[in-house]
């Protein structure tokens, strides 16, 4: 190790730096989603619901399965109960982030928020 050391020289650790505190600055902004406005409810591709944060509602959608319960509360959603074998999209619990989602794919329902800018073109599954 110390000789694999005493190979780097200075140059190489301002270039390791400026890497390192590079990647830090830009770390904030390619991780924060920002505020969600709204829940898109999909079915199958389709657009169910889209459902403004404000206020609290519960919607069910029909799949193959059976029926997915969606929450919404304000500022956050979440998926209720689902029919699915595994329940991973209800284990996501309440999303709150612009561009977090929950897809319940055996029951071919999903839920997303987005807000006014969206870091992806499409969802599929």
């Amino acid at each position: 190790m110390k000789a694999l050391l005493q190979l780097i020289r200075p140059g190489d650790w301002l270039v390791l730096a400026f890497a390192v505190s590079f990647a830090a600055a830009l770390a904030p902004l390619a991780l924060s989603g920002g505020a969600a406005d709204k829940a898109v409810v999909k079915r199958d591709g389709t657009i169910v619901a889209a459902l403004p944060l404000s206020a609290a509602k519960r919607i069910e959608v029909a799949g193959p399965l059976g029926v997915t319960t969606i929450e919404v509360q304000p500022g956050r959603a979440r998926v209720a109960a689902d029919p699915g074998p595994r329940q991973y999209c209800v284990r996501q619990g309440w999303l709150t982030q612009a561009n977090s989602i929950a897809i319940c794919a055996p029951n071919h329902v999903s839920l997303a928020l987005v807000g006014r800018t969206s870091s992806h073109d499409t969802l599929a599954y």
